[in-house]
Formats: structure tokens, sequence, C-alpha cells
């Protein structure tokens, strides 16, 4: 195994020298603790510097008497640094590089001062005196790494450096590498080039800190890391959206190399050509079909969330095809539903049907709320969706289901008001914007069943907000010519007058209606204003 060794730090006009902490593998390969422990390292060495102050006769006296207790002990923590770096590093949660030397560059966390810092460190790969060719790291503030190489490993393993050579002299010796901006990394990486295992390095480590090897090893066309990366990528997990998003803007940028990223991409594209309608469709069919109440609703509630995820994805679309496949396919569940509500509904309202024994009734009308539930949350995906106009449509002329809701017990049939209320409240607040005619033959058909159900909503649904149905009834019914307005008001009003609490509070609505009326005649004014003829 190749070592690497840290030799003594270049002088210049104002360097300061500072000991850079160094672990060892068992394999005997060097490396370096990553920033944050050099950072400590550092401040650990500014604390225990004396401050350049004049000090007395008695002091100097003193630090001179006991100067040699205090060297055995300023190497004896030197020496315990070097052991525990790696140690503080785990516990701090900090990458610890097990893969090759690391060398640290200043960061913006810790700004110590310009004295302070080191400004050259010279690393050594391969038996002390070997190297043939020194790569120079020109770094972020001065900060400069000299890495003594063999010419023949880093040509071999990376194309920059063997078109940089083959452009040269052959007695050239020095590769300069100007701002260089992970030089931890870089060095990290040229390590590796020296590793018989890459795989074996990378386990264990962190998705970002390969990330970074592999963005360093593209940049040097050192494709055996970069393979041994796509690898370790495609196996380890990652974790939240951020780090998947990291992970595949990174491969992308690579589809061009010839290198094989397609294992990577398939954990997030299907090579399958199999239409989105129909996985969308799938999916709507095993939750409209659960008879589990807990997992249906659960799933009910994600599969809501995920398609408004899809919504406001919508718009940055080039091409509305997929949204309208998905909004064809919940229609087509949509007719399904209703269809099995009818058949239902038809069964329920047959005289004999009351005379059945029960462990034959419940299972029919469990079914009959089952698919009213199905279709209010199919209701629900279409009004997000800003699709649901061709459903109140659907829903207006249901004039059969209309027909036998009277014939149908109340605790049986209340479920459909609620898609009857859920369309109002929807209309009402502009989420859906069906015709004229279709506003005023849904009211036409629904609202009378609706107001023969309202005390049992208010009572025996949990859900149900009468102000918000109250406000969506009204607005609905002024979305209409005044003709039609009165008309629906008028038998309002008489339901009103017979059943108060039990029937909705239609009275703003109705105030508005009144004051078009007798008030505010806009028609008439216009009309004996004069000519501007």
């Amino acid at each position: 195994m190749a070592e690497i060794r840290v030799t003594k730090v270049e002088q210049g006009h104002n360097t300061k020298i500072r000991n850079v902490p160094i672990a060892v593998t068992p394999e005997g390969f060097w490396c370096c603790p990553s920033p944050v422990m050099f950072q400590k390292t550092l401040k650990t060495q500014q604390h225990n510097q004396p401050l350049n102050k004049p000090k007395s006769s008695s002091t100097t006296s003193d630090s001179k008497k006991h100067s040699p207790e205090v060297d055995k002990k300023q190497s004896k923590g030197s020496l315990k640094l070097e052991k525990d770096g790696l140690d503080d590093q785990r516990k701090n949660g900090v990458d610890s590089p097990v893969n090759g030397a690391s060398v640290v560059a200043e960061r913006a966390a810790v700004r110590p001062s310009a004295e302070s810092l080191p400004r050259k460190v010279n690393i050594e790969f391969g038996e002390a005196g070997t190297g043939d060719l020194r790569v120079v790291l020109l770094g972020r503030q001065g900060f400069i790494v000299k890495l003594s190489v063999h010419k023949s490993v880093v040509k071999e393993n990376s194309t920059f450096f063997a078109e940089k050579l083959l452009a040269q002299h052959p007695s050239f010796r020095c590769i300069e590498v100007d701002d260089c901006e992970d030089v931890e990394t870089y060095v990290e990486t040229v390590g590796l080039m020296y590793c018989k295992d890459l795989k074996q390095r990378l386990i264990k480590q962190s998705v970002s800190r390969v990330l970074r090897i592999l963005k360093v090893a593209e940049q040097l066309g050192y494709k055996t890391c970069m393979e041994s990366c796509l690898d370790f990528l495609e196996a380890v997990p990652w974790v939240g959206e951020e780090e998947e998003e990291r992970v595949v803007s990174s491969v992308l940028r690579l589809q061009n190399e010839g290198i094989g990223v397609s294992p990577i991409l398939k954990r997030v594209a299907s090579d399958v050509s199999k239409p989105p309608k129909d996985t969308l469709s799938h999916v709507l069919q095993l939750v409209l079909k659960s008879n589990e109440e807990k997992g249906r609703r659960e799933m009910k509630s994600i599969v809501l969330k995920l398609l408004r995820e899809n919504n406001k994805s919508a718009p940055n679309c080039s091409s509305s095809t997929s949204v309208d496949l998905c909004n064809d396919s919940i229609y087509v569940s949509c007719t399904t539903c209703l269809g099995s509500l009818l058949f239902l509904f038809r069964q329920v309202a047959q005289p004999e049907f009351a005379q059945q024994p029960m462990e034959l009734k419940d299972p029919v009308v469990k079914q009959m709320a089952l698919e009213a539930d199905n279709l209010s949350w199919l209701l629900d995906i279409l009004a997000d969706r800003h699709a649901a106009d061709e459903f109140a449509v659907m829903w207006a002329n249901q004039q059969e289901l209309a027909a036998l809701h009277p014939r149908v017990p109340i605790v049986n049939r209340h479920h459909i008001s609620c898609i009857t209320a859920r369309l109002f409240v929807g209309i009402g607040r502009g989420e859906l914007l069906p015709s004229k005619d279709t506003r005023h033959l849904l009211l036409k058909t629904w609202l009378q069943p609706l107001i023969d159900d309202y005390s049992w909503l208010q009572h025996g649904c949990k859900s149900f907000d009468r102000k918000v149905v109250e406000e969506g009834i009204g607005r609905t019914i002024l979305t209409l010519p005044l003709e039609d307005q009165q008309i629906i008001l008028l038998g309002w009003l008489s339901s009103f007058l017979k059943a108060g609490d039990n029937c909705p509070n239609l009275q703003k609505a109705f105030e508005v209606w009144w004051r078009r009326t007798f008030v505010r005649p806009y028609m008439e004014q216009g009309n004996t204003q004069p000519s501007s003829e």
C-alpha cells in the first residue's frame, strides 16, 4: 500500500508553521482529518500560545525553569491530538476521510488572523523521495498544497495529467492547478490513484462526500474512480429530495462521458413505455375498491396531496397532454362509480327491499355509501385540478337518480346530497365554471333533494359546514338571470317558512335578489338614459 508523507513546510517570508493532525489507516495509508477538525486544531494551538506582551523577569525565569515540563506536555498533547483527531471528528458527525490524504483550505465559518494560517503544505505519495512529479494546488486565499506524485501513476489513471505530460518536455516536473475549489477532495482523489480497491475506500462514506470526489474525478478524467463512485451512488440509499436532486444532477452531467449512468437513473425514471394514464387509473381503482376504512382514508389523503403537487408543477410543463390524460382517467372512474350508485339506488328504492333480512340489506347500503364517498373524493380531485366542469354537467343530468332519491331512506341517501353541496360550494368559490344552463339544471334537479336532507346533514355529518354550504348555494343562484333567481328563491322561501332551521338559510341571496329587483333595477335605468347620439 502506498504511503503519503507530509514533509517540512516550505518557509516563505510570512509563512507560519502549524502542525497538521495526521492519522494513519490500518493499511498504512496516511489521511488528514476534515476541515472542521483542522480548524479546531488551529484554535487549540492559538489558545495555548502565549500572548505577545512584555513579560517581567520573574515570569521569564519561571518559564525557563519549567520549560522542560512544558515541552513534554506540549509533545504529549500533540501526540494525543494526532490520535484523537478522527475520533472527535466522528463524534461531531463530520465526514471521516478513509480514502486518501485530505488537506484543508480556509473556510468562511472560521476566520483566524492571516498570520496564524498555514500557507503551504507538502504531501508526498508513495515511498519517500521516489516522486518524479510535483502537482501544485493553488487554493483560496493563498493556500498552497504541493503534491509529490509519480508520473506513471497519475498518467495511467488521469487523462488530465496524461495530456499535461504529453504537451510538456520529458523533463517537465511540475503541474499547477489554479483556483482549486476543493483542495481537500482533490488531494484525496489523487490519493485514490494509489489504492487497489476503490470500493472498499468508499464504503460508509456520505453521499455528499462521494459526490465531491466524483466531481474532481470528472475534472481529472479519472474514469476508474468515476465508475466506483457511480457504483456507490447506485447502491446507497439517498436521504431526502435535496440529496436525490444533487445525485441526479451530478449523474446527468456524465451522460456524455461514455460511463454507464443508467443504473442510477433507473431509480428515478422508468424505461417501460407505460402511459401515466394506465398507472393512475390502476391506483385510483385500488383506492376506490378498498373496503378497509383506515387504509382507504389514509391513501385517499395521500393521493389527493400528490395530485395537488402535480397541479403546482403542471404550469411549468411544456405540454398539458399528461394532465389531460390524468383528467380522462379520473372521469372514467367517475362514470363507473356513478353507474354503480344508480344501480344500487334502484335496488334500495324497490318496495320489497325493506322486507329483506338485514344480512342482505347491509352490504348494499354500505356499498351505496362507499360509491357516494368515492364520487365526493373524485370531485375534490377534479376541483383542485380546475377540471370539475364536466362533473357538474354529469351530475346535473342525473334526473333518474334524483327521482329515486325520495324513495330511499334518508339515512342511506344523504351521502349523495353531500356531493350536491360540494358542487354548490365549488361554484360559489369559483373552483369550477359550468355554463348557465348547467348551473340552472343543477339547481332545478338537486336543490330540493338537498333541502329534504338538510336536517340530517346538519346533525349526522361531522364534516358538514352549514355556513359554507349556504353561501355556496346562494352564490350559485345569484349567477343566474334575474327571472331564474326569482323562481328558485321564491320556491326556497316557501320551504324555509315551513321548515325553518331544517332548511338552508339563503337570506343573504334573497336580499341581493330583492335589491336587484326593487331597489336598483339596472336595466330600466339604462333604458331611461338619453341616447348619446
